[in-house]
């Protein structure tokens, strides 16, 4: 089948391309990995990435006060231990030091400074950190925001016939899960860059206090590093199996809830309970999995302090000689940092758990939006301003890739503006791929269809799609009010004209007797309604629509032979100047029309009228005679 040009292509890169410039993409797409590998994908070439990227620039103020915000909270942990050290040597007896004349001060008066200053720069730290996690969210909303109408389009963007490959569920569950997942990604993101820069203030103070005590510190940081880098993978592995399990189930609800009126009219609710459950089985052992990963990092992150603190005490006393003047101050400061420094390391640690097993659905979200393997609704081409000649299919064929046989094969077909011309053959002919061509649904795989000798693929899809009116056997309606009904995709019509619609479409009658008339709500795919009463309704929406192509696709199955005459009668005076295509099963609702042809096998068999086809006794006839001693069994 054709494709579609994807709306939103990346840009395809040079084919000449030097030397320098071929190792800097290759230098960049390694770094990219790597990153990626350890839970930060942004910097990735990814759809989310760029996303982020995009947002990032248009909130650059917002990111400056980010920026400015860890680093402040980093300069005042380091002035706070600072104070910390000197009030500690005071307390060990040490004699009073410290700049701008400090130093001169009684010691007491000099211990409640340093008191005040470490309040003060804890003050400042606080806010620091405040003002760092509300930039981070305000930036994590913004991208969510952008997301989810992103994502939105996107899906909507999409071909008809590339959303179809999709379950509905699948696509629920994507468009539901991906703006917390990104959301998640970019504050765990922001969590890492502040940990980090404090990290390095605790490595500072450590190195300041004592190189060699430095060494305990880096083997720590290096036990936990080894720790995450044994277990991060099995957590992403994890994370995908998972979430792809977590699709499967949220596919299969939704089709169940879809499908309810088939559940409970055959008795299959206790078949998809049982489904759902055992799916939901499945999900156990990946979650658990997750949760034995998840827990094991709190644990050992909390006895390697305890370990490290009584080798710092015993190294402490050998390198320091004992003197409580100079062990204590540095002992407590650097216990203390050190403890600040592996508890900013766990939340790393944890951050980049959270990466990795957030990692599912960001992958997920990167597949929905790649444009490569999709096509995608075509933007742009001729307006299309009026029917005035006809439409005629050209050696038209259409094959999906799922069917050995092609849908359609070699159709040639007129439609003369103004005329009524009915599709007729056997379930599973090519009727309805036929009406899809047209629609704009699909395009053909061969051959072409013309619109007033028009390419309709060199059309605007959408000024053409706006002048037809369209209804099928399977009626698609709202969970609101009939008038919504009516008026969907028709924003600007007032209520005359939706009563008007009604009638010419036989529903204004039933409408009036139900309880609140036109608000009344039809509920979930209008299931308080008949099927007829459904399909007049979408008769009516089509009307409504004024359509210069009407096109009934079986749209008056449902309807009793009475009732679909009398609306047959109302669609003649309706019609005037309109064309008119109807694929019809019920062969005595078409014998009035200009045009009949019948399709069997994708290929049309035979065209004519009414009369001139009976004449021939050939495909038409036959169904004709089969009709009419099955109308005589019924009687």
């Amino acid at each position: 089948m054709r494709r579609a040009h994807p709306a939103a292509a990346p840009p395809t890169p040079p084919l000449a391309i030097g030397r320098r410039e071929r190792g800097a993409r290759h230098w960049w797409a390694k770094r990219c990995t790597t990153l990626r590998a350890v839970g930060i994908p942004f910097v990735a070439t990814t759809p989310v990435a760029r996303m982020i990227r995009a947002t990032a620039r248009q909130q650059w103020r917002l990111l400056a006060v980010n920026v400015v915000s860890t680093v402040l909270l980093a300069v005042t942990e380091f002035g706070s231990f600072a104070v910390i050290f000197r009030a500690a040597g005071l307390l060990a007896g040490a004699p009073p030091s410290g700049p701008w004349g400090l130093a001169t001060l009684p010691q007491d008066t000099l211990f409640l400074v340093y008191l005040s200053a470490a309040l003060v720069l804890q003050l400042l730290a606080s806010g620091s950190r405040y003002l760092n996690g509300i930039t981070a969210g305000y930036f994590a909303a913004r991208c969510q925001a952008c997301i989810t109408p992103e994502l939105h389009r996107h899906i909507l963007s999409l071909s008809y016939a590339c959303a179809s490959r999709f379950k509905v569920g699948d696509l629920v569950h994507r468009a539901t899960v991906s703006p917390q997942a990104v959301q998640l990604e970019i504050e765990q993101l922001g969590r890492i860059c502040s940990n980090l820069m404090l990290v390095l203030a605790y490595v500072a103070i450590l190195a300041v206090l004592s190189p060699a005590l430095l060494l305990v510190a880096i083997a720590l940081g290096g036990a936990v590093a080894a720790l995450q880098r044994t277990i991060r993978p099995r957590l992403a592995r994890a994370s995908g199996v998972l979430e792809g399990r977590r699709r499967e189930v949220a596919a299969r609800i939704t089709e169940d809830i879809q499908l309810l009126r088939l559940l409970h009219s055959s008795a299959a609710t206790g078949g998809a309970q049982r489904q759902v459950a055992a799916q939901m089985a499945s999900l156990e052992a990946p979650m658990r999995q997750l949760s034995r990963l998840m827990s094991i990092q709190e644990p050992v992150s909390d006895l390697l302090p305890v370990v490290a603190a009584l080798l710092i005490v015993g190294l402490s006393w050998q390198l320091f000689g004992g003197s409580a003047e100079t062990l204590i101050p540095k002992l407590v400061t650097f216990v203390l940092a050190l403890q600040r420094l592996n508890l900013r390391l766990i939340q790393t640690a944890a951050s980049f758990n959270q990466l990795a097993e957030n990692s599912g659905r960001i992958e997920q979200l990167d597949d929905l939006l790649q444009t490569g393997d999709k096509s995608f609704r075509r933007q742009g081409g001729s307006p299309f301003t009026g029917l005035r000649h006809g439409v005629r299919f050209e050696a038209v064929g259409l094959r999906f890739e799922a069917r050995a046989e092609p849908s359609l094969t070699a159709i040639d077909l007129w439609i003369p503006a103004g005329s009524t011309v009915a599709l007729v053959g056997p379930s599973g002919a090519g009727k309805s791929s036929l009406v899809d061509l047209l629609v704009g649904l699909q395009d053909p795989s061969s051959g072409r269809v013309l619109i007033d000798n028009v390419d309709l693929c060199s059309l605007d899809l959408d000024s053409w799609q706006r002048q037809l009116g369209v209804v099928s056997q399977d009626v698609l309606l709202l969970n609101a009010s009939i008038r919504d009904n009516i008026a969907f995709g028709s924003a600007d019509s007032n209520v005359a004209a939706i009563e008007a619609a009604a009638r010419i479409a036989g529903a204004h009658g039933f409408i009036k007797e139900l309880p609140h008339g036109y608000a009344t709500a039809i509920g979930e795919r209008g299931y308080r309604l008949s099927g007829g009463q459904r399909q007049r309704l979408s008769l009516a929406r089509a009307l409504l629509r004024d359509p210069q192509l009407l096109i009934l696709d079986e749209a008056t199955s449902a309807l009793d032979s009475h009732s679909e005459h009398g609306i047959q009668q109302a669609l003649a005076a309706f019609q005037g100047p309109r064309t008119v295509l109807t694929v019809a099963h019920r062969l005595s609702s078409i014998v009035q029309a200009d045009q009949i042809v019948v399709i069997e096998q994708g290929r049309i068999v035979e065209q004519g009228r009414h009369q001139e086809l009976l004449a021939t006794g050939g495909a038409y006839a036959r169904l004709w005679l089969r009709q009419s001693r099955a109308g005589q069994r019924a009687e």
